[in-house]
């Protein structure tokens, strides 16, 4: 493992976050459905998709949950 996958954790499509700041509807965990220049998130409480920026999502996210680790 190089030190830069320790800094900025690489994020895959089906992979499950935890941000900083909840949703609206009060759920913190997010299942990414795209990665690129943004992320396209989809909340686990209500289901709704939304982007957001990869500079911002990625200095708000507590935890990643793989989408191998069942």
């Amino acid at each position: 493992m190089e030190l830069i996958d320790i800094l900025i954790p690489k994020i895959c499509v089906g992979d499950t976050v935890e941000l900083k700041k909840p949703h609206p509807c009060g759920c913190k965990e997010f299942i990414v459905l795209r990665s690129g220049m943004d992320f396209r998130l989809c909340c686990r409480g209500c289901g709704r998709e939304f982007l957001i920026p990869r500079s911002k999502a990625e200095k708000n996210i507590r935890k990643i949950e793989r989408k191998d680790e069942g």
